[in-house]
């Protein structure tokens, strides 16, 4: 409550002054508004807006968390682009072709299309979590998720590269 009493029927004024305690230790205030404080600290300017809280930075980590397991675990995007590299790979080995010919026009065209597809979208994840980690003011969580992000994201640019490079897994060859 607001008002103090010394007696049971005196209420006592409300002050914001500093009481010396009888021990000798450090003064205590007694009665302090919180609410009058708040206004006083903004000095007639608003509240700061929801902007402020870390909801966009909060957002963006996410995305990018996001961004970075889509990534890893391949896109519709990248199934289309799979898809439509096989089907030109069909067409254009149609009219004959060597095995080999045939492996990388039909499967190993797919196979780098969705690795590109992946790279793509790991290195959106990338860079939104670093864009993240480099805003100021941001909480605990949003740096969680950013970080996460990142290493997501990294993976995925990692694995990217090594498939569309045939670093893990080479086509297979024709055999004679």
């Amino acid at each position: 409550m607001d008002i103090k009493t010394t007696e049971k029927t005196e209420p006592a004024e409300k002050t914001d002054e500093a009481v010396e305690p009888e021990n000798g230790t450090e003064p205590l205030v007694e009665d302090v508004d919180v609410d009058e404080d708040l206004d006083d600290d903004l000095d007639g300017r608003e509240a700061p807006a929801a902007t402020d809280s870390g909801v966009g930075a909060g957002a963006a980590a996410v995305v990018s968390a996001a961004l970075g397991a889509v990534a890893l675990t391949g896109t519709w995007t990248g199934k289309v682009v799979s898809e439509r590299e096989t089907l030109v790979g069909q067409i254009k080995t149609s009219g004959g072709g060597t095995p080999t010919q045939q492996i990388s026009e039909i499967y190993g065209d797919a196979w780098h299309s969705t690795a590109l597809v992946n790279g793509v979208f790991a290195l959106l994840a990338l860079i939104v979590a670093v864009t993240v980690l480099l805003l100021p003011r941001r909480p605990a969580w949003v740096r969680a998720v950013a970080v996460a992000g990142a290493v997501l994201g990294g993976l995925g640019v990692l694995l990217s590269i090594g498939t569309y490079f045939d670093l893990f897994l080479s086509l297979p060859t024709a055999g004679s």
